[in-house]
């Protein structure tokens, strides 16, 4: 039996937060895109942290760099233009990328707010060859959603997602299996996915300077120095990579969202704007789902990259957005130490399609009027687009620290 030949597409967004701030502006009027000016994505300015998370090419050819503070950015850059990041944009024109790419297939993994993979693999007789069709999918985006990507196409989820990083913007690129000698392994082996500066500069000590010496280099001596990492670097380096692409099935068993931040965030209220958003991804697609949770679950990745997560499991079933924030804030209140964080997950497991809920003489109605205003607020949503209405009791505002759930 011949084995089907799997083809992955990586579909990134270039510059997002930039792009996506340029797309809104000039679909309301604003006669300059930023995207060809001195502009910059930043932090708080009149904070001492406000830093660039996203610049233009001008900017660029400055030597603005992306982390710096904006003090410093001025300083090369004295005209330098500075807007603030809105995350309900950026949630918008990541949902109508998801939103046409789904009309090519549902086995789409979401990786992050600017990135998705498609599995392309049964898709040939439908749509054709697949380099021509990834050009048909960035021009479809650059003129229907008014930003461009670049596309990556391989054999597994890795090797597309490589090839999307080769240039940039506005690019087609491919990395097959007889492609990764050629294109991959004369690169940097800080160009491998998943390899950090200080794994770098480690591995560069052992003289293990590119991706070709990274893939020759005994994988035994690599999981001594590195442990489990050591295995998953020569693994990349040789192409290897057998994860599914991790879509939304019909009955899920759990459904989450997560964000990679943009910087190190330490602010609580800023976190719990992040925390606010997931929850509401993470609600819309339960509720599209006809499903109800028993189960909430947080977790919190530090700056260190370590990874911490509490679940609750719950009394009686939740599907609405205000529910799941409500266990969401008090889990991350009971598991976060103060320090900084760089990433975050909302999600909701133990699912069924029947509510459980505990009887009370006052509860029936609650519930049913509880589930009917969540119905009006999807329905609107739907029509009109996600940001025109949000809940006035879902606050960006301080946790109160000493709740009961931090004795558990």
């Amino acid at each position: 039996m011949v084995m089907k030949e799997r083809i992955i597409m990586h579909i990134d967004v270039n510059n997002a937060f930039l792009s996506w701030t340029a797309t809104e502006m000039v679909k309301n009027g604003y006669k300059k895109d930023i995207r060809n000016r001195y502009a910059v994505i930043g932090g708080d300015a009149s904070k001492r942290k406000g830093i660039v998370l996203a610049k233009s090419n001008p900017c660029k050819s400055k030597g603005v760099i992306t982390g710096e503070t904006l003090y410093n950015a001025r300083r090369k850059c004295p005209y330098l233009e500075v807007y603030a990041p809105d995350y309900k944009i950026y949630r918008k024109y990541s949902d109508a990328m998801f939103n046409y790419l789904s009309t090519y297939t549902n086995v789409i993994e979401r990786y992050s707010i600017d990135e998705c993979f498609l599995d392309y693999s049964d898709l040939t007789t439908l749509f054709g060859d697949p380099i021509k069709c990834a050009y048909k999918i960035k021009e479809d985006i650059k003129n229907k959603l008014g930003f461009t990507v670049n596309v990556g196409i391989g054999n597994n989820k890795l090797c597309a997602k490589m090839a999307s990083d080769f240039s940039k913007p506005d690019k087609v690129h491919t990395l097959f299996n007889n492609e990764i000698e050629t294109k991959m392994w004369p690169l940097d082996v800080s160009d491998l996915f998943m390899i950090g500066k200080k794994s770098s500069l480690k591995l560069k000590e052992l003289h293990i300077n590119t991706i070709y010496d990274l893939a020759h280099t005994d994988k035994k001596l690599l999981e001594r120095i590195f442990k489990k990492m050591g295995t998953m670097m020569w693994e990349y380096a040789n192409g290897i990579d057998n994860s599914e692409v991790d879509y939304i099935y019909e009955n899920p068993k759990s459904i989450s969202s997560s964000s990679v931040l943009p910087y190190n965030y330490t602010d609580i209220n800023e976190i719990l704007k992040v925390i606010k958003e997931l929850t509401i991804d993470t609600g819309h697609r339960l509720r599209k789902s006809k499903m109800y949770a028993n189960t909430v679950t947080v977790w919190v990745k530090y700056s260190n990259f370590e990874k911490v997560s509490k679940q609750q499991k719950l009394e009686n079933s939740i599907s609405s957005d205000e529910d799941i924030y409500k266990i969401a804030t008090l889990l991350f209140n009971s598991i976060w130490t103060e320090e900084s964080i760089r990433g975050l997950c909302v999600g909701v497991a133990d699912l069924s399609t029947t509510k459980r809920v505990q009887l009370s003489i006052f509860s029936k109605n609650n519930d049913e009027n509880e589930d009917k205003l969540q119905e009006a607020i999807d329905s609107i949503r739907e029509k009109y687009g996600s940001n025109l209405i949000t809940y006035a009791n879902i606050k960006d505002k301080n946790i109160n620290r000493d709740n009961n759930l931090r004795k558990h």
